[in-house]
């Protein structure tokens, strides 16, 4: 049976974690678990979280990180837990559940149905016969947004913060979220960065590894953490965002195969030359491709409660665990 675990990262989602929504999907889909991951929340998360993994400990489990570390964080913490358990596939999912759930297994399809895919996007389009409910300030907020992180990515992407991402584990996958994200809010653009330049060191377009889905519903809910003081911070982390990925984008255009038996030296990372190539540079991609790969490594910790057994090193390198209590 392919298995799939869904992150559900949670701060201070006391007020408005949908409980029955979460149970009830748990209970009638034996080949999807839910990871929640609590990101330091200060009121009752914590404690509805444990019992509502308690309901059904083995299909729902929680982690607990210590203390608050953000959105992106919390989010690459929980994949690489799940990454531990071996699953087919993995991704996260909005804890307000404005995307349902059942989208989870129509994008599951999709990455079925395309082998070669390795990332399926959620995707907010008002279309005919979709029922996508977005107040207008955030409708078009999210366009303008949309086209500047389509600018940097230097790819047409139409929707990169919808909360709703699946993803088939492989090396790549872990790759990518192997070190810490720059921006707590805008770690999905960082993350099809990453992927993009992994495509263009191996030869692979990110057309060809990545899908847009366009949901058949979605929901605004109330109680977003993006308030108006962030913005000046979001433009910030997507400039930081596109001056750190362009030039290793540059570097791996400028790459050619080399001569049938000859290996020539490479200078790049090894962690974005992935697999037993043999490449020789030109001199402009010379110079640029000494760029580190990602930012350094971020240990992941934190508490986990649940029953998805531990796979590799135990404790602190993805967490303590220990079972779920009232």
């Amino acid at each position: 049976m392919e298995r799939t675990v869904l992150v559900v990262p949670c701060y201070n989602e006391a007020a408005r974690l949908p409980e029955a929504r979460f149970q009830e999907f748990a209970a009638h889909t034996d080949d999807v678990e839910l990871l929640f991951v609590d990101d330091g929340s200060t009121d009752r998360t914590a404690e509805r979280l444990t019992s509502l993994c308690d309901a059904l400990p083995g299909r729902m489990t929680m982690l607990r990180l210590p203390q608050n570390r953000g959105k992106g964080e919390a989010v690459r913490t929980g994949l690489l837990e799940a990454f531990r358990s071996t699953p087919t596939f993995a991704g996260y999912w909005d804890a307000d559940l404005a995307t349902p759930l059942s989208a989870v297994l129509s994008m599951r399809d999709v990455l079925q149905e395309h082998p070669h895919v390795v990332l399926v996007l959620g995707s907010r389009v008002q279309l005919l016969g979709r029922h996508i409910e977005r107040r207008a300030v955030r409708h078009y907020a999210g366009r303008v947004f949309a086209t500047m992180a389509g600018a940097v990515l230097g790819v047409p992407v139409y929707d990169t913060q919808c909360g709703a991402k699946l993803f088939r584990v492989t090396d790549v996958t872990r790759e990518v979220c192997a070190t810490q994200f720059m921006s707590p809010w805008l770690f999905d653009v960082e993350l099809l960065a990453r992927l993009i330049r992994h495509g263009a060191f191996a030869g692979e377009s990110v057309h060809d590894i990545a899908i847009e889905f366009p949901l058949a519903e979605w929901r605004d809910v109330a109680g977003s953490k993006i308030r108006a003081r962030h913005l000046i911070r979001v433009a910030e982390d997507l400039a930081r965002i596109a001056m750190r990925y362009h030039a290793p984008r540059r570097a791996a255009s400028a790459l050619r195969p080399a001569a049938p038996g000859v290996a020539l030296p490479v200078s790049a990372p090894e962690s974005v030359l992935p697999g037993p190539h043999e490449i020789q540079l030109t001199p402009e991609a010379r110079a640029l491709a000494d760029a580190p790969a990602y930012l350094a490594p971020f240990p992941a910790g934190g508490e986990r409660s649940g029953a998805i057994a531990p796979h590799g090193p135990a404790a602190g390198e993805a967490g303590q665990r220990s079972e779920a209590r009232p």
